[in-house]
């Protein structure tokens, strides 16, 4: 019996290693290829050692494009889509998840399937619609196509769902509104939920390099993905060097957001369960 229990314990352990190398690996390989020459990544077989780090292929893949202007860029896009996800998404999930209207559950089906639609598949129609508002190298056309999200609606209605509705008839017996409602009693149940579908949408939009590619026709209000494609054809192309080194200087703000929405998810969950 001891002999399987620690067979189990050990199997345990190594499945668990074999996945954090699984997900670690790429992001170690990414900075290891950031640092070297361009010889040395085309070496075969592969080499994850780097004798001399070459620090200033960042410097070349940040003098390389715009960088500031278009971090600038990302960081208005990210955050107008935050926004307008927070606008959209609390009122239509707590709508499907507390409201008994006629045609509830036909609407909730269409908008669960768009998330099956990919944006290349609706990327014309949209494209001419923007350009006869004239809204094709605008922040607003890079917002837009992500201001809502299905996702987001199903999974923030399944958390008010599981709100007591002794809790919300108690709070409307006291005179509250449906904004207290709202903002005074789901959104603090549903902080984890918040947390980590503002974490995804982040991540999205801020990796998202087919809108701002195919709605925009120069680095005016293009953002850092775009940029850093760009970096295939410096120098005549083939620096995948400089390219990692690009990437390494994208992830950079994903994992400082990461770090603080884990800390806020955790926080969140210990709140929740002393309530």
């Amino acid at each position: 019996m001891a002999i399987k229990k620690s067979l189990g314990f050990l199997m345990k352990n190594l499945l668990n290693i074999l996945l954090v190398v699984i997900f670690v690996f790429p992001f170690a390989w990414m900075v290891v290829t950031s640092l070297k020459t361009l010889g040395q990544t085309l070496q075969m077989p592969p080499g994850f050692i780097v004798k001399n780090p070459q620090w200033d292929n960042f410097v070349r893949a940040f003098e390389a494009i715009p960088f500031l202007h278009m971090l600038k860029n990302s960081l208005i896009v990210v955050t107008g889509t935050l926004l307008c996800q927070v606008v959209t998404v609390i009122p239509a999930a707590y709508a499907f998840a507390r409201y008994d209207f006629k045609g509830r559950k036909i609407l909730f089906g269409i908008t669960l399937v768009t998330m099956m639609i990919p944006a290349q598949l609706i990327f014309l129609p949209v494209f001419l619609m923007f350009s006869k508002l004239g809204l094709i190298n605008s922040y607003l056309s890079l917002i837009l196509p992500s201001a809502t999200s299905a996702f987001a609606i199903f999974m923030l209605r399944q958390t008010f769902m599981q709100v007591p509705k002794e809790l919300v008839e108690a709070a409307k017996l006291d005179g509250a509104s449906e904004g207290k409602i709202i903002t005074r009693i789901m959104l603090p149940i549903a902080r984890p939920t918040l947390v980590t579908l503002g974490l995804i949408t982040f991540i999205s939009s801020w990796n998202d390099y087919f809108w701002p590619f195919v709605l925009t026709t120069n680095d005016a209000v293009r953002t850092l993905p775009v940029g850093i494609a760009a970096l295939r054809t410096m120098e005549g192309g083939l620096n995948y060097h400089i390219i990692m080194a690009g990437n390494v200087l994208l992830i950079i703000p994903v994992l400082i957001v990461f770090v603080i929405a884990q800390r806020q998810i955790m926080d969140a969950l210990s709140y929740t369960g002393i309530k």
